[in-house]
């Protein structure tokens, strides 16, 4: 899944930041957004496996949580501990990742879940 590689690429240039952080941002908001990195790879693994009706509500969280992850990586950013060059780097990434997630985001809009039949 190319939504995947990207996400990885982009977890594994945030890795290699999260080492340099300031000690008080690195155990505060740095871990917030290593957990919010990993925890986008978990549900697009999970909405890539997942069947039909339940791949909409995978991909619903993964917003959710892909959104909150920029919001506070801007954070960081803005109280100065990541420098700007960095920043651009990993908004680069994630705005490669935001448009794959509106596109899967997009195809369930327009295609509906399948309606089960009713037990009689």
């Amino acid at each position: 899944m190319p939504i995947l590689t990207e996400l990885n690429e982009g977890y594994k240039l945030w890795h290699g930041y999260l080492n340099n952080l300031p000690r008080h941002t690195k155990f505060t908001l740095g871990e917030k957004i290593d957990n919010l990195f990993t925890e986008c790879i978990e549900l697009t693994l999970l909405a890539g496996y997942a069947g039909k009706e339940e791949k909409p509500q995978f991909v619903k969280k993964l917003s959710a949580k892909f959104d909150a992850l920029k919001f506070f990586l801007k954070t960081l950013w803005e109280i100065g501990g990541l420098g700007q060059q960095k920043y651009i780097s990993l908004s680069q990434t994630l705005a490669s990742i935001g448009r794959m997630i509106g596109g899967w985001q997009n195809l369930y809009k327009k295609t509906p879940p399948p309606i089960s039949n009713p037990v009689k």
